[in-house]
């Protein structure tokens, strides 16, 4: 299974993306997935002696779900702890990034119109994700496919990501 990870900070459109990428990839051989649908909770992972397990169990939920088919996963994973400390499953033969970064005002535009239940209710609690920001855009060349969605449609950058796909 090849993994192609659309990864990037809270606002900066991974799930619009994977919404785009379901519509417009082969479902036949492309599962398209978020961490959010995976059907595991963070709060039930969070304080125990068990915490680090969250984020292989998820991705492990993940490729199950994806059945064989190479996979687009929709995650907030940052590639350091990914190759660092996760654990890979083995039908995971490799593992892609694409990385979608808007300029930190535009993150704080999009977390900022988000509901309320959601979070992001004041600076404090959305300066975190414009920092993960920062560092994806300092690290940008890095990465095999690094979009800066500031200004692109959400057509715009669908087609990049499918275009990249196909020729991987």
């Amino acid at each position: 299974m090849k993994l192609f990870i659309i990864t990037g900070a809270c606002g900066s459109g991974k799930s619009t993306m994977k919404d785009a990428m379901a519509q417009r990839l082969d479902p036949a051989k492309y599962a398209c997935i978020d961490s959010d649908e995976v059907g595991l909770n963070w709060w039930d992972y969070a304080g125990t002696d068990h915490e680090s397990k969250y984020k292989d169990d998820t991705l492990a939920r993940a490729v199950e779900m994806a059945e064989g088919k190479d996979m687009v996963f929709v995650s907030c994973i940052s590639p350091q702890d990914y190759i660092a400390t996760q654990t890979i499953p083995e039908s995971v033969e490799s593992t892609v990034f694409i990385v979608l970064c808007p300029s930190d005002e535009e993150i704080i535009r999009r977390l900022k119109a988000r509901p309320a239940e959601r979070g992001f209710t004041s600076d404090e609690k959305i300066e975190p994700h414009v920092g993960f920001n920062r560092w994806f855009r300092k690290n940008r060349g890095k990465f095999p496919l690094f979009i800066d969605n500031t200004e692109q449609s959400e057509t715009e950058t669908a087609e990049l990501i499918e275009s990249f796909i196909a020729g991987i």
